[in-house]
């Protein structure tokens, strides 16, 4: 039997689960249906987590992730891929070894410190990170701090910090506009600095902005736009999600919400 084609892009998320439904896979899953792509997931590890924090981390065995990633590619082989929370060091080094020679375009963000302040990436695992993923990417995608720990610079100065990310060996580097005084993201490609001013919202919804903005990155860039143009469109997706994030859905910061979920409702019956 021949198989079945599709026109329908696949992208994958190798990240960790969030319980409470708002960043991480969850997250990236409902950017990635809202940028008209099929979702597949390799769990990295599963977190105890809610709008208030992050309680516990559970990182999944390597050879469990290896499993999932042998899964999918042997049937499902992804346009693109992006990489959220990994952890740990055996983690990232098993991913980076199953990823290594492959041709899609990656994006790597290299999620470290929660929005509660939860420590998501083990200090011994920052330089694996680094070393094993950073060259592989097509793009990495820190926010304000986490490029300033990356880097070791105390500056809001994107200019400087993507530079010094590709410095460090990444090929090409996006600092997002969420936090400090500039509301703008950064992107540095091809040896090209751009601007992409992005919208701020008054809202106390912004959990899982940056997965959102990453997995929609990797979600246009599977379905074939170039980096400047899939870096706009992502910003776009992920301060949508943000405008319309879920205020008062737990009692800390919301989830934002990629899909409008609040102007959902289930199909009529009969």
């Amino acid at each position: 039997m021949q198989p079945r084609l599709s026109s329908v892009v696949r992208v994958l998320t190798i990240a960790s689960s969030d319980s409470g439904g708002g960043a991480g896979i969850q997250a990236d899953l409902k950017a990635f249906a809202r940028c008209g792509v099929h979702g597949m997931s390799v769990i990295a590890a599963l977190t105890a987590q809610n709008t208030i924090g992050v309680t516990a981390i559970h990182p999944c065995p390597p050879e469990f992730i290896q499993a999932q990633l042998a899964a999918v590619y042997s049937d499902l082989p992804p346009a693109a891929v992006k990489t959220g929370m990994l952890f740990s060091e055996p983690i990232i080094t098993t991913v980076a070894a199953a990823l290594a020679g492959r041709r899609q375009p990656l994006v790597v963000d290299p999620v470290m410190i929660a929005s509660s302040g939860a420590q998501l990436l083990e200090p011994a695992a920052v330089r694996a990170l680094v070393e094993l993923l950073f060259p592989l990417a097509t793009v990495v995608t820190p926010n304000l701090m986490e490029a300033q720990a990356l880097t070791g610079l105390a500056t809001e100065d994107r200019y400087r910090l993507t530079e010094a990310l590709l410095a460090l060996g990444a090929r090409a580097a996006l600092v997002t506009g969420g936090h400090g005084s500039r509301p703008v993201d950064h992107l540095l490609a091809d040896g090209r600095h751009l601007e992409i001013p992005v919208s701020r919202h008054d809202r106390a919804a912004t959990h899982g902005a940056g997965c959102t903005h990453s997995a929609a990155l990797a979600a246009c860039l599977g379905r074939g736009d170039p980096l400047p143009v899939a870096a706009r469109r992502a910003a776009l997706v992920a301060g949508l999600a943000v405008e319309h994030g879920l205020v008062g859905l737990g009692a800390g910061d919301g989830p934002v919400d990629a899909l409008g979920i609040a102007s959902l409702s289930p199909p009529q019956a009969g």
